[in-house]
């Protein structure tokens, strides 16, 4: 299947996608049912979205309620505050007036006391009724954008990555918090002589932060073994089996990885690749903190079929 091909049935269930939600801003929009009915799996599309779009599916959902809400605020007047924040799926009249007021820099009552001619021209009409349309054109750009990125600095390959016996501790919460779990790993590996020069960390990511509660992010820092270890009750054995990867080498500072897994994934899209069930890990070569620049060099893996 040539990429344009692939290209032009992404759009189209992109835009599935984001009828569904126009036509649906007062009910309950999980991500995983919006990704059904587009017919991709959460992870994928959930990254898709993004980049093509320009904006989470989350802030997009949020974006399209506070404007309906406007337009009815202008147009309707008749409706309450309290009904015209149901009717935009919010059950809660406080955390619309604040979404609200967070968007417009006014609560929903001054809006709605406002003159409606002054903001006649608040809105960005993207089509000719006013709900969003993904072009093939937008498309391309978005991900030619991402591809471009990641172009400068790598340049994907498709490998089979190894068996992986690690020495993992699991992690669940916000994912910066990641970072204490790998101190009490290092502690753990350092008088087992498993630190050196060749020592490479994985973090696998058993949940995306874009489908999962950030205090619920499940995550697991590992060391790369070399020779079997007697492990106990603190570290667990976790084997990752030979698998087939789009492998981005990458020299990045922490600010860059969401950038970078997005291209990757963009890479994967275009290519016509589709990621398989086992969860996707980065491999550290390097410690950030001795780096000129610190920077980490970095695998990033998305497994595929």
């Amino acid at each position: 299947m040539n990429s344009d091909k692939i290209a032009k049935e992404n759009i189209v269930r992109l835009n599935t996608a984001i009828t569904y939600i126009e036509n649906h801003l007062s009910e309950s929009l999980p991500l995983e049912i919006i990704a059904e009915k587009a017919h991709f799996s959460p992870f994928h599309f959930h990254r898709l979205f993004k980049i093509v779009v320009s904006e989470t599916v989350h802030n997009f959902i949020n974006r399209k309620r506070i404007e309906k809400a406007a337009s009815y605020l202008l147009h309707q007047q008749e409706k309450n505050i309290t009904e015209i924040a149901e009717a935009v799926g919010f059950n809660n009249l406080s955390s619309f007036s604040k979404s609200f007021k967070k968007f417009y820099g006014i609560s929903p009552n001054k809006f709605k006391e406002k003159n409606p001619n002054q903001f006649s021209k608040i809105y960005k009409t993207e089509s000719k009724n006013g709900k969003v349309t993904v072009t093939f054109q937008q498309y391309l750009c978005n991900i030619n954008n991402a591809l471009n990125w990641l172009q400068m600095k790598t340049n994907p390959e498709i490998k089979k990555i190894p068996r992986l016996d690690l020495a993992s501790i699991s992690h669940k919460g916000k994912m910066e918090a990641i970072a204490s779990v790998y101190n009490k790993l290092v502690k753990w590996a350092t008088p087992k002589g498993l630190i050196n020069e060749e020592t490479r960390m994985v973090t696998i990511y058993h949940d995306s932060p874009k489908i999962t509660d950030p205090n619920n992010l499940r995550m697991s820092a590992c060391i790369v073994l070399n020779d079997p270890i007697e492990l106990d009750g603190k570290v667990n054995l976790k084997i990752v089996s030979p698998t087939k990867c789009i492998v981005s080498r990458l020299e990045i500072t922490p600010f860059e990885f969401q950038q970078a897994w997005e291209s990757s994934f963009a890479f994967m899209v275009t290519n016509g690749y589709k990621k398989s069930e086992i969860d996707p890990f980065e491999i550290y070569y390097n410690n950030a903190a001795e780096h000129p620049e610190n920077k980490f060099i970095v695998d990033l893996c998305i497994p595929i079929l």
